[in-house]
Order: structure tokens, then sequence, then C-alpha cells
């Protein structure tokens, strides 16, 4: 049973307080300031985008358990409003709310194009894949105005350099002739997230991303033009989409994914609270269940910052989610595999210039 009485169109439904200041310090910085000047009221449902000017844009990753080394983000901030999403947290670094303020204000990094090609032109540069989206979702609906992500893009093709995409938006598709080039040699791979293959499900979980239909289509025609696709199959939720997970893999595999990887959620710093207030109101009746068998899943905790088993969880509910990816990998994916990135291009690309000089 869905309740009717939600902030239409967003995943939080509430501004949750941020961990970096105490509730009775008053805010007086001038960037703060100037965001509220600029936009509506702070009960508008209306998005803001805040321009921010960043020094760098690609960063180094020390996690040794997320599969990637460095990442970018040419925003900060998701429209997409996916309740679950672990990069809210670091929207309160920014001094806003990881709630509402994560999907409503929007901080959009112009600069990126120049501030990358800087980066990977650097004499000590060795090339590495730069993953598109470590945080959040780069083919937002931002995207559709500012189109950071396909300067972004030109760049890698220009310097011939290995780039992956981790997106739930079909907006990528707007981009497809970058992409077949970068294709043509080795320079690109795509992750797409399919939670559920429910269209109710997806409208309260994920309020703002492409359908589940446009997502597949969005996988197919990819894979049909020479694009590795990855789907992503994260984050599994006990009692939400779990019982999901070999449909969800096979609708991936048909529509053309080359391989297959999962995480189940935790709910770290501000994202328990937020989780826990939406379930109970989205989800009245199997909120109190949802929440337990996700503790279940982390040692009697939302909260799971364990590397190697945060992303897998333990217990016995884990097992059998974990078990059925096997199961689902080995049916569906059996004789599939993603190709290696090539960083050998940018390398004679760079060594090729360097020599006019």
């Amino acid at each position: 049973m869905f309740e009717k009485s939600l902030i239409k169109g967003r995943g939080a439904q509430q501004n949750s307080p941020n961990r970096f200041f105490e509730l009775s310090h008053e805010l007086r910085d001038d960037f703060l300031e100037y965001c509220e000047k600029e936009g509506d009221e702070v009960s508008s449902n209306k998005t803001q985008y805040l321009t921010v000017f960043p020094k760098t844009i690609v960063n180094k990753v020390t996690s040794p358990d997320v599969g990637m080394a460095f990442s970018m983000n040419m925003y900060q901030g998701c429209e997409h409003g996916c309740i679950y999403c672990y990069a809210r947290n670091s929207h309160e670094f920014w001094g806003f709310s990881a709630g509402l303020d994560f999907e409503r204000r929007i901080l959009v990094k112009k600069e990126a194009p120049k501030l990358l090609e800087a980066f990977i032109k650097r004499k000590q540069w060795k090339a590495h894949p730069i993953v598109m989206s470590g945080n959040t979702d780069c083919y937002q609906p931002a995207e559709q105005q500012f189109e950071i992500t396909k300067a972004c893009l030109q760049v890698f093709l220009k310097y011939k350099h290995p780039t992956a995409i981790i997106t739930k938006n079909a907006l990528i598709l707007r981009d497809l002739d970058i992409l077949k080039a970068l294709a043509k040699d080795d320079l690109i791979s795509v992750n797409v997230s399919v939670t559920s293959l429910s269209e109710t499900t997806r409208r309260i979980l994920e309020p703002r991303t492409a359908s589940i239909k446009k997502r597949l289509k969005t996988i197919e025609t990819l894979s049909s033009n020479g694009i590795p696709v990855n789907v992503m199959i994260a984050p599994i939720i006990p009692s939400i989409n779990s019982h999901e997970i070999l449909p969800l893999a096979k609708a991936a595999s048909d529509a053309g994914a080359l391989s297959m990887a999962h995480t189940i959620v935790r709910l770290n710093g501000a994202i328990g609270e937020l989780f826990s207030d939406w379930i109970k109101k989205a989800l009245p009746d199997s909120a109190d269940k949802v929440l337990n068998q996700i503790k279940n899943c982390h040692g009697g905790t939302l909260n799971e910052s364990r590397y190697g088993k945060r992303m897998r969880g333990e217990g016995q509910i884990a097992k059998q989610i974990n078990d059925l990816i096997k199961l689902a990998r080995q049916k569906y994916f059996k004789d599939k595999a993603m190709p290696k990135l090539n960083t050998a291009l940018h390398e004679s690309y760079k060594n090729g210039q360097l020599k006019l000089f």
C-alpha cells in the first residue's frame, strides 16, 4: 500500500540536520546567503542550479572495494532523488542537507572540461580510466541544459583517453556518436543502473529517473552500437527489489549487457534517518519489515562502513541475496565479459605531441 501524501517528484521527504553545524549555529556564509537570495523559499519544490568553481575535477579514489581508481563529478547533488543514494552525505560538505537540498540544490561545475583537459595533459599523468559519476549521475536532468558531460566526453576523445560512465538516465543516448567513436578504440564502458522492473517501485524509489523501459532500451541501443555495458543491480533492498534479481539479470542480459554488478543497500550517515522517514510514509505497511531486514544484513544496524562487508553484507538474508547473484551471473552472463579499457593510445598520443616541441 502506497501513501499518497508524499512530496511529488522527490525521494527525501524532509531536510535532515547537517552534521557539520550545531542546530543553534546561524549560517552567514556568503555562498549560502547567495544561494538563498537566488532561489525560491525553502519550502519551494523547484530545483536550483548553482554554479561553483572547484580548482580540480579528477579525484583519486582510495576506497579498496569500489572498483575505480579515479573519478570525476560534473554536478554535486542529484535531481534523480534516489532515496537510498550514498552520495547524499557529500552534500553536507557544501553546507546543505542530505535530504531535499540534495535533490533541489544542484551545484554545477561548468569549468569541468577545461579542468579535465589540464589534468590529462600533465606530463606526469599515466593514463588510467577516469569514471564519470563516481558520486552523482553525470546524465541527471541538469546535463540536458549544461552539456558538461558531453564536453568532457569530447575531451576524452580528443586525447584518446579511457573513461567509464555510471548512469540511470537515457539521456546518454544523446551522445551516441561520441560514445561510438570512443568505443572504436576501446576507450569507453558504460554502467547502467537498473534496480527494478516495476514502474511503481521505480517511481517511489527513484522518482526522477528514466523509466525501466527506457533504461533497458538504453542498454540495447548502446550494446548494438558496440559500446560495452555492465548492468548495476544496485542497491538490492530486502523485500523491495530483492525478489527481482533473476528477472532483472535476464532482462539486462537479453538487452545486451555483458556483465552485472550488485550491492546490498547500506544507509550511512543522514541516509538512515531519511530512508526511515521515507519508507514509513511511502510503504507504511512494510516499513518495519524492510528496516529490520536491512539491519539483519549489517550486524543489527542500518550503517555499515567496513570495507569488504559494506557492499555485500553478512548474515542469512545477505547470503541469500549474494547466492542469487551468483546464480544469476552463471545463468545469464556465463559466456560474457567486459573488455579492458585501452590506456596505450593516450600515452602514444601524448608522446607524439611532446615530440613536436
